[in-house]
């Protein structure tokens, strides 16, 4: 099973410059990820002022260019996982530490496989 780990930004401002990897508590875990043939991908993400949104009303499309200073949750980067169930992925979230003294939050999600479309489908439904 695949499953995406989300970084949520935490409250406390990024530095401009991304810091040495080496240095990165973030890195270590994904290094030991890694080296545990977990980790298949994994990239932090730059602030929002550098991003832009599409929004799509209609068949008009909305063009916003960041930072998106009215959104509650930021995501800051991402890592995806191979394993064996959600509960080991679980279990490698708990061992990353926090970035010093911020409140971080990683959101789990399991990706969708080929095999998953013959069985159920993603929901169109808006998630709440």
């Amino acid at each position: 099973m695949r499953f995406m780990v989300i970084v949520k930004a935490s409250k406390i401002p990024r530095p401009a410059k991304c810091p040495t990897r080496r240095c990165s508590p973030r890195w270590q875990v994904q290094r030991r990820a890694g080296q545990g043939r977990v980790m298949l991908a994994g990239e932090g993400l730059q602030a929002s002022s550098k991003g832009a949104r599409v929004k799509f009303v209609g068949s008009k499309r909305v063009v916003t260019d960041g930072p998106f200073p009215e959104t509650k949750e930021l995501i800051a980067g991402f890592w995806i996982w191979k394993v064996k169930n959600k509960q080991e992925a679980i279990e490698w979230a708990k061992r990353c530490p926090s970035a010093s003294g911020s409140d971080t939050e990683l959101e789990i999600r399991q990706i969708f496989e080929m095999e998953d479309s013959a069985t159920a489908r993603p929901s169109r439904k808006k998630e709440s």
